[in-house]
């Protein structure tokens, strides 16, 4: 429906011409801000029915207190790889999670894994790279988010959130507390949930627009050749340049797996090119300008130095598993 929306204004009312590289970079631009706009409102309402019911401090003293053994990073990522996001189409669960109290590191693992792997993802690597490879490609894009989501717990970054989503997440828990000692009804709740819902989106609707924009500039100008040229080397940093080379840009995994096919069947080493892949819809600049409302860029740079740093070693690990 948002793809045939994107469709008719800017092919049918704007009259950009389709196939072109300015025409798809616009409509790129218009479908995923409406998505994401959309998904940022639908999920703080649904967030916002949660923390009305199980108030902020319940949950983080559940998660922070109890002995779960690291499942709760292995359930944060196997949502993450159920869920068909994007990189910035995961920042608004991702504000979700704070806002509702969930712990930082378990909040990271969902936001590391939920591009990576998804349902789109494994059907194309099925049919491009068989059994064998898309297993190992899933199972360690779960560990990776397990892995890096606790591996940043150990860091304490939530003083490093930005002064918005601190604020909010303080205004979520007197709301949710207040209600449960009145016993507020559902239908007053709803009000105020609506409210604040609306308020998250205007709050961070530039940042997506700038994000969008960013990813929209990029959309259908990558340089194959280049990147094919760089990659093939027989080199040790032949995975760094790759995924160096991958966070400017930003698409799914729809996207780019017949790229990586592509690589792969020129010669680049099947870890290599996974690890450009991981890069490119999981690291971003319109990522990072999302995440920018939500965050420090110094926790934006500490998320992206962890994850850049633990999917070059998922290359490096992958060439080694997957030799020719």
């Amino acid at each position: 429906m948002i793809q045939d929306f994107a469709d008719w204004l800017v092919y049918g009312v704007l009259e950009f011409v389709p196939h072109t590289h300015l025409g798809e970079a616009v409509n790129f631009f218009v479908y995923d801000t409406v998505k994401i706009l959309f998904l940022l409102y639908a999920i703080s309402l649904f967030m916002g029915v949660v923390n009305a019911y199980f108030p902020v401090e319940r949950i983080r003293v559940f998660l922070t207190t109890k002995k779960l053994y690291g499942f709760q990073y292995f359930f944060a990522a196997l949502f993450g790889a159920v869920t068909p996001f994007c990189s910035c189409s995961s920042i608004p669960l991702f504000i979700g999670f704070v806002k509702g109290g969930i712990p930082l590191g378990v909040t990271f693992a969902f936001l590391i894994t939920s591009p990576l792997v998804n349902e789109v993802a494994i059907a194309l690597f099925l049919g491009a790279f068989g059994f064998k490879i898309t297993v190992i490609y899933a199972v360690s894009g779960i560990l990776l988010g397990m892995m890096g989501g606790a591996v940043l717990q150990r860091f304490r970054l939530e003083r490093y959130l930005s002064p918005w989503i601190r604020g909010l997440l303080v205004q979520s828990g007197e709301e949710s507390g207040a209600w449960e000692r009145k016993g507020t009804p559902f239908r007053k709740r709803w009000a105020v949930i609506m409210h604040d819902a609306w308020e998250i989106v205007k709050g961070v609707a530039l940042y997506v627009v700038i994000g969008i924009a960013m990813g929209a500039a990029v959309h259908g100008y990558v340089p194959e050749g280049f990147f094919e040229a760089s990659m093939s080397r027989e080199h040790w940093w032949a995975v760094p340049v790759a995924v160096v080379c991958a966070v400017p840009m930003y698409a799914n995994a729809a996207a780019i797996v017949p790229v990586i096919q592509v690589f792969v069947a020129k010669g680049v080493p099947i870890g290599t090119a996974i690890a450009f892949m991981m890069a490119t819809v999981g690291l971003s600049v319109p990522e990072a300008a999302l995440l920018k409302k939500v965050m420090t860029w110094k926790l934006i740079w500490i998320f992206f130095g962890t994850v850049t740093a633990f999917i070059i070693l998922s290359g490096y690990v992958f060439n080694i598993l997957i030799a020719p």
